[in-house]
C-alpha cells in the first residue's frame, strides 16, 4: 500500500498461537468484505509494526482494531468494529448503539480473557497456547 487511498479500512491485530484466536480470524477472514481489511498475526518474536499506541504483549493479551484514521479500538468495542465492516456481521455490529450495551459487552469480554486459555485447549485438531492466550500484565 503505497499511499493513503491504499490504505486498508480497518486493520485486525490477531494472535495466530491461539487456537481460539485463530479459529475465529479464519471465520471472519471467509466473510464478504474481509479482502479490502487488513489482518496482522502478532503472535511472532520478531519487531511488529503495529503503530503508535500497541505492542505486541497488548495486541497478544486483547483483541484490536485500528481504523484508516489511525484510531485504536479493543475488545468488545474491536469486535462491534470488525462486525461493522464485514457485512454478514452488520447485524452484530447494531449493538454498539444501543444504550449500555457496549459497557456490558465489554465486562463479558473481561469475563472471557482468563477462561480463554481453558478454552483454546479444548479447540480440536488444534496445539494449545500456552505462551499465547495469557493476559498482559499492566
Amino acid at each position: 500500500m503505497d499511499n493513503a487511498s491504499d490504505a486498508p479500512a480497518l486493520t485486525i491485530y490477531h494472535d495466530g498461537a491461539c487456537p481460539l484466536c485463530a479459529a475465529e480470524i479464519r471465520l471472519y477472514r471467509r466473510s464478504r468484505g474481509a479482502a479490502r481489511l487488513a489482518w496482522v498475526d502478532v503472535s511472532g518474536d520478531g519487531p511488529a509494526e503495529l503503530g503508535p499506541g500497541l505492542t505486541r504483549g497488548q495486541a497478544r493479551a486483547r483483541f484490536h482494531v485500528r481504523d484508516a484514521q489511525g484510531r485504536l479500538a479493543s475488545g468488545a468495542a474491536a469486535f462491534l468494529i470488525l462486525w461493522s465492516h464485514l457485512p454478514a456481521w452488520r447485524g452484530l455490529a447494531w449493538l454498539r448503539h444501543v444504550p449500555g450495551l457496549p459497557i456490558v459487552a465489554e465486562i463479558a469480554y473481561r469475563a472471557f480473557l482468563p477462561l480463554r486459555p481453558w478454552i483454546a485447549r479444548r479447540v480440536p485438531g488444534r496445539p494449545s497456547c500456552e505462551s499465547a492466550c495469557t493476559p498482559e500484565r499492566r
